[in-house]
């Protein structure tokens, strides 16, 4: 396997770059959130996949693309919504563990559905079954890669 160029790499991620750019851009607009941003839902959806109920704040913010103050104050909004709770880390009592609430998975669950279908519609036509395995593989790999390699 030939190592790729810094050119060849540049202009790799360029192209996924401005992919996702796209994508992202065409479902902020989907009507599915109408009644919760995608920020929101992100952090909601993040919460749901938790085998634990909940994670620490900095350890939401691992899985978000917010600044650390800018996820304080959405999950402060979340909260006052009612979708999560806050609450004392119980290790330390320093830390904030965030956690969905009944009425935020309920949420989550109903925006979500009308997501997949949104992405599902967007993504038709663009690539076959096998192309998008292919994709999911390739991205994956590439964040092992960067997780494993390259930490914060």
């Amino acid at each position: 396997m030939r190592t790729p160029t810094v050119r060849e790499a540049a202009e790799a991620w360029e192209s996924l770059f401005r992919a996702q750019v796209a994508v992202m851009r065409r479902l902020s607009r989907d009507p599915a959130f109408r009644r919760l941003g995608i920020k929101e839902y992100d952090v909601l959806f993040t919460l749901s996949a938790c085998p634990g109920g909940g994670l620490r704040l900095n350890e939401l913010n691992d899985h978000v693309l917010l600044a650390q103050s800018s996820l304080s104050r959405l999950v402060e909004r979340l909260d006052k919504q009612g979708l999560v709770t806050r609450e004392s880390a119980p290790e330390d009592g320093r830390g904030i563990v965030v956690r969905l609430t009944d009425a935020g998975r309920g949420l989550q669950r109903e925006i979500g559905r009308a997501h997949v279908r949104e992405i599902a519609r967007i993504l038709d036509g663009a690539l076959d079954s096998e192309e998008l395995a292919a994709l999911q593989r390739l991205t994956a790999r590439l964040r092992e890669h960067v997780v494993a390699n390259h930490p914060l």
